[in-house]
């Protein structure tokens, strides 16, 4: 029984000296672990953040040109989407890529300037108070009124892909604390 109880103290003790040693160094845990321990969703993790910081980086050098983005394309009729809400301003539709249950993308009709929030003016003030109203409207029409998250990625240390603003409206799960 002695034995036991010290076999159990000595592996606590070295436990907790490895969680400690992890905790003042910062490290991961799994870090030095053989790959069939980690998880395979965190290395898809990284290697999406990757492509999709390289996405944004390379769309943002041509981020203040005219050119129709596909949002225009999309408000134009052009590229299909599953529209849920529409009116004489604004227009959403659900992500292609949704990282929730509900994931809808919102997007004032006429760009004006507004490729990105950090290039908002005074002009812009009515359009961006409608963009949050739409997004409780938007809200309630796909149930999730009680808690739902919005994003709005600016430029491309936020991943900021297509420069046309535009907010993610997220819901539909637990959603994480923080974002990311």
């Amino acid at each position: 029984m002695a034995a036991a109880t010290l076999s159990a103290s000595f592996s606590l003790l070295r436990c907790s000296r490895f969680a400690r040693a992890c905790a003042l160094r910062s490290l991961d845990p799994l870090r030095d672990a053989p790959a069939t321990l980690r998880p395979k969703r965190f290395v898809r993790h990284i290697t999406a953040s990757i492509n999709e910081e390289a996405a944004a980086k390379a769309s943002a050098t041509t981020a203040d040109n005219d050119a129709p983005t596909i949002f225009d394309k999309i408000i134009a009729k052009e590229i299909p989407s599953t529209i849920v809400y529409e009116d004489e301003k604004v227009l959403a539709f659900r992500d292609i890529s949704p990282q929730a249950p509900v994931h809808v993308l919102l997007i004032p009709k006429i760009r004006d300037g507004l490729t990105q929030l950090g290039k908002a003016e005074p002009r812009h003030s009515e359009i961006l108070g409608h963009l949050l109203y739409a997004a409780k409207v938007v809200a309630e029409k796909e149930g999730i009124a009680d808690g739902f998250r919005v994003v709005i990625n600016n430029g491309p240390d936020a991943c900021q892909s297509v420069y046309h603003l535009h907010l993610h409206i997220l819901g539909g799960r637990q959603m994480k604390w923080p974002p990311g």
